[in-house]
């Protein structure tokens, strides 16, 4: 969000971009752009204090926090595959713009919560505990339709979700930051709680999110409420849900986790009202494929002096 121009670029762009096969789907650079590759370890990395703009990966996470941590450099823009930026909270200096992948993740991920519930509430999770010992257990799962659907979090992924979801005849109640035409802020977030028998968590984490929902938020969820969270693992209170999901009362479906990945000897793999995924909600070779083509969308936009999408507000950074 924000249509702010971008920082006049310098005559020649340097970009710094991961050397992967994904890559070609950034198209065609314009001839002003010059490249500084990341190859995978042990390759030797470029020096980032010569890059206009940097399409991070994993690898280079620790160098650029120390770059942008340090006096101000050429740097002036991070583009992100991902639509999460939390591992750039408080370093981010004002001259520097940080611009994510919003929107490329809204079909997968909405496609995932939505499976999720069908499959916890459906009764088809504890079907296939029983195929693997091979016992007829005969279930009468609840219906989907008619339940009340929180969604917290109603950005462009929180609208995704609500639309798929609708055709099942829930009633769908989004929150967000703050209350706007569709969605109640999270000042009221109390209220609604108590009356979500399915909570969907795609919150961002932030200095606000982080542990929002904790032992006296869950508490608040009636008993057998179901929660699914695709969002941010420490946007929840770990030890708060693990206690609820022990006791019986609530059930969950979670992609996302305090500590990834996930510890073999962590207690929520053999809990059976639990659906465990490895952070793979918004995955799939279609998502890549967006996410690299804004890549290079958006190192067009800046080689040419245009204004750049996506750009992250800045009480996200802070």
């Amino acid at each position: 969000m924000t249509n702010n121009p971008a920082p006049a670029p310098p005559t020649t762009v340097v970009v710094c971009l991961p050397d992967l096969p994904e890559r070609a789907h950034m198209g065609a650079l314009p001839a002003n752009v010059e490249v500084r590759l990341v190859a995978p370890d042990p390759a030797p990395l470029p020096d980032l204090t010569e890059v206009d703009l940097v399409v991070p990966l994993q690898r280079i996470r620790k160098p650029l926090l120390e770059i942008l941590a340090g006096p101000p450099s050429r740097l002036r823009v991070i583009q992100t595959l991902s639509a999460g930026v939390d591992w750039l909270i408080g370093r981010v200096p004002e001259h520097v713009i940080v611009c994510n992948a919003r929107g490329v993740y809204d079909a997968p991920l909405a496609e995932w919560v939505v499976g999720a519930i069908l499959a916890m509430q459906r009764g088809l999770v504890r079907a296939r505990d029983a195929q693997t010992r091979r016992e007829w257990d005969e279930i009468e799962p609840p219906e989907l339709a008619g339940r009340r659907v929180v969604i917290l979090g109603m950005g462009s992924i929180g609208t995704a979700i609500a639309d798929r979801l609708r055709p099942f005849g829930v009633d769908v109640v989004g929150v967000a930051r703050t209350a706007r035409t569709g969605a109640r802020g999270l000042d009221e977030l109390d209220d609604v709680l108590r009356e979500a028998a399915i909570l969907v968590n795609i919150l961002p984490l932030t200095s606000e999110t982080r542990g929002i929902l904790d032992a006296r938020r869950l508490g608040l969820l009636p008993d057998g409420a179901l929660v699914v969270n695709a969002g941010r693992g420490r946007t929840v209170v770990g030890d708060a849900l693990l206690e609820e999901l022990r006791a019986g009362r609530l059930r969950a479906a979670l992609d996302v986790h305090e500590i990834e990945p996930l510890p073999a000897d962590h207690p929520l793999w053999d809990l059976p009202n639990v659906l465990v995924s490895p952070h793979m909600a918004g995955e799939s070779p279609d998502s890549t494929r967006r996410a690299f083509e804004l890549a290079g969308d958006q190192v067009r936009r800046f080689a040419r002096g245009e204004p750049l999408i996506n750009e992250v507000a800045r009480y996200l950074l802070e």
